[in-house]
C-alpha cells in the first residue's frame, strides 16, 4: 500500500490522531507568542476535516456529530488551541447540516454556506457573546439595515471567510451572513489572554455596513429562545466540550508520564485514581450530551441534558486537570512539560453558555413545570 493509499484509508480518528501530534509540536510557540495556529488551520484544510461536516451530497465528509465530537477531543489532546477554533468552526457547519438533513424546507437556505465550506470556506461564529439575548445594533433603512456591532470571542477570524451572527433591531434579533473581506468589518489585535492563546477569537467590529433585507437569514423575538437556537444549542455544545474532554485526556497522559518515577507510592497511587474517577465522570457525562443531542429533536428539552451535561463535563474536566497537576508534582509546573498550558487551556471551559446559574435556573423551572423561554 503506498503513502497515499493509506492515507486513503485513514479513519477520521486515525487522522485527527496522527495531526494531534503534529500540532502539539507546535503548541508551545503559538501559546508563547499568542499567535493564532494558522498552519494548523492550512493543514486541517489539507486533510479535509474543515468540511468534514457537510452532507456528502454537497461535497464533504458527511461526519456525525459523534464523529466529529471525537475528531476534536483527539486533536485536543494535542492543541486545545486548535481543537478549540475548529469546533467552533464545526458547530457553525453542524447547524445548517442538520438542517439540511431534516428540514428539507430549510435546504435552499443552508445549502449555499455549506457547498462553500465544501470549497474551503471558514466560518466564524459570535453566537458565545450574542447568545439568545443577541448583541450589536440594526438601523432600519431604506432596502435594509445599517450594522453597528463589536463581535467578540470572534474565533479563528485571521483566516475566516464568513461571519454567521445576529443583531438587535429595535424588539426583534435578525440573523445574517457576512463576507469578512469587507471594508467596514475590522479585526482587532486584542486576543491576549490567559488561556487559548491561539485561537485567533479577537473582536471584529463592523460598522456602518449596510445589509440588504434579502440577506437576513431570520427575524426572532429579543431575549427570548427560538427553535434555530434550540439547533444551535443541540449541536455546538457537544463539540466545544469534546474539546475540553480531549484537554483533560491529554493532560492525564503527560501527569502519568511525569508520576512514572513515583509510581510505586500509595500517595501517587490515590492522587491517580482520584484523577481517574474525575475523567471518567467528564467522560460519562459527555456522552450524556452527545445521547441527548442525537437521541431528541433539538428542543427545551432536549437543550435541558444537554447544557446539564455542559455543566458537569466542565466540572470533571477541571477537577481531571486540576489533579494531574498535583500528581506530576513541581514538574508540571515547567512550561516546556506542556502541562500548565493544559491547566490554563482548561479554565476557558467555564465561560460558554449556559454558564452556572442560568443552567440552573433553567434545569430547576424545567422540572417544576414552569416556562423557560428567557432562561438563559
Amino acid at each position: 500500500m503506498t503513502r497515499m493509499e493509506r492515507r486513503i484509508a485513514e479513519t477520521l480518528a486515525d487522522k485527527a490522531d496522527r495531526l494531534s501530534a503534529e500540532f502539539e509540536a507546535r503548541a508551545a510557540t503559538h501559546d508563547d507568542c499568542d499567535t493564532f495556529v494558522a498552519e494548523n488551520f492550512q493543514r486541517l484544510g489539507e486533510e479535509g476535516l474543515l468540511a468534514v461536516g457537510v452532507p456528502a451530497d454537497l461535497g464533504g465528509g458527511d461526519a456525525t456529530l459523534d464523529q466529529l465530537a471525537d475528531m476534536l477531543r483527539r486533536l485536543a489532546q494535542g492543541c486545545g488551541s486548535t481543537a478549540l477554533a475548529l469546533a467552533m468552526h464545526s458547530h457553525g457547519v453542524a447547524t445548517p447540516a442538520w438542517r439540511w438533513r431534516n428540514q428539507p424546507q430549510a435546504r435552499a437556505a443552508v445549502e449555499p454556506v455549506l457547498r462553500k465550506v465544501a470549497a474551503g470556506a471558514v466560518l466564524v461564529t459570535s453566537g458565545g457573546s450574542d447568545w439568545v439575548g443577541g448583541a450589536g445594533q440594526a438601523e432600519k433603512v431604506a432596502g435594509g439595515y445599517r450594522i453597528t456591532a463589536r463581535k467578540v470571542f470572534a474565533s479563528c477570524s485571521p483566516v475566516g471567510s464568513i461571519l454567521t451572527t445576529s443583531v438587535l433591531c429595535g424588539d426583534q434579533v435578525i440573523h445574517f451572513a457576512l463576507p469578512l473581506d469587507q471594508p467596514e468589518v475590522r479585526k482587532m489585535d486584542n486576543w491576549h489572554t490567559l488561556d487559548m492563546r491561539g485561537t485567533g477569537s479577537q473582536d471584529l467590529m463592523i460598522d456602518n455596513l449596510f445589509l440588504p433585507e434579502g440577506k437576513v437569514i431570520l427575524a426572532r423575538p429579543a431575549g427570548r429562545w427560538h427553535p434555530l437556537w434550540h439547533m444551535i444549542a443541540t449541536n455546538a455544545m457537544p463539540l466545544i466540550y469534546a474539546v475540553y474532554l480531549g484537554l483533560a485526556e491529554g493532560a492525564r497522559r503527560q501527569a502519568l508520564t511525569l508520576a512514572a518515577p513515583r509510581a510505586a507510592q500509595p500517595a501517587t497511587q490515590r492522587l491517580a485514581g482520584e484523577m481517574e474517577t474525575a475523567l471518567f465522570a467528564a467522560r460519562a457525562a459527555h456522552r450524556a450530551m452527545l445521547a441527548a443531542a442525537q437521541a431528541n429533536p433539538p428542543g427545551e428539552a432536549t437543550v435541558n441534558p444537554v447544557m446539564m451535561g455542559r455543566r458537569l463535563v466542565e466540572e470533571a474536566a477541571i477537577r481531571t486537570v486540576e489533579l494531574a497537576m498535583e500528581l506530576a508534582g513541581g514538574a508540571g509546573f515547567f512550561r516546556d512539560r506542556g502541562l500548565e498550558r493544559r491547566f490554563r487551556d482548561i479554565q476557558a471551559a467555564r465561560y460558554h453558555p449556559m454558564r452556572r446559574e442560568a443552567q440552573h435556573a433553567y434545569a430547576g423551572a424545567l422540572a417544576l413545570g414552569q416556562p423557560v423561554d428567557t432562561v438563559f
